[in-house]
C-alpha cells in the first residue's frame, strides 16, 4: 500500500471520473488529428480547393491587366487609324457575307455537313476554347513582359 504525505489528500472518485473524462477528451482529439494527417483523400482535395481559389485569383489579375493593356493601347491609337480600322471591319464582314454566301452556293454538301459539325463541336466547348485562347494570350503576354 502506498503511503500519501498529510498535505497531499487522495483524489476522490468525482476528481478521478473529471481526470479520466478530460483524459479521454485529449486522446479523441488526438485520434482525430492523426485521422486527419492520414486522410490523403482529404488532404488532396483541401489542396486542390486552394489551388482552384489561387488559380482564379491569378486569372482576375491577369484579366484585369489584359484589360487596363487593351485600354491603354486603344487609347493610344489615333482617331484616323481607328476609323480606317472601323471601315477594314466593315469591308471584311462583307466579304465575309459574300464567302458564305459562295460556299453555300458551291461547296458540296458532305463538306458543309462536316463544317457544320465542326461548328456545332465549338459551340458546345465554347468554354474549353475561351480557355486555352485566354492561356496562350496570358503566355504571349508573359513572353512580351519578360522580353522587356
Amino acid at each position: 500500500m502506498t503511503h500519501t504525505p498529510a498535505d497531499q489528500h487522495a483524489p476522490t472518485t468525482a476528481e478521478l471520473r473529471q481526470q479520466i473524462e478530460h483524459t479521454r477528451h485529449e486522446l479523441g482529439d488526438t485520434v482525430q488529428a492523426l485521422a486527419d494527417k492520414t486522410d490523403v483523400r482529404a488532404r488532396a482535395q483541401q489542396k486542390a480547393g486552394q489551388l482552384k481559389e489561387q488559380a482564379v485569383a491569378k486569372a482576375g489579375e491577369l484579366k484585369a491587366e489584359v484589360s487596363k493593356a487593351a485600354s491603354q493601347a486603344q487609347n493610344k491609337v489615333p482617331a484616323p487609324v481607328k476609323e480606317k480600322a472601323a471601315q477594314a471591319a466593315g469591308q471584311a464582314g462583307a466579304a465575309v457575307a459574300h464567302a458564305g454566301r459562295m460556299w453555300e452556293e458551291k461547296a458540296p454538301k458532305s463538306l458543309q455537313q462536316k463544317t457544320a459539325r465542326s461548328v456545332q463541336l465549338a459551340r458546345e466547348n465554347r468554354t474549353l476554347l475561351l480557355v486555352a485562347a485566354a492561356g496562350v494570350a496570358v503566355l504571349w503576354l508573359a513572353a512580351r513582359r519578360s522580353k522587356s
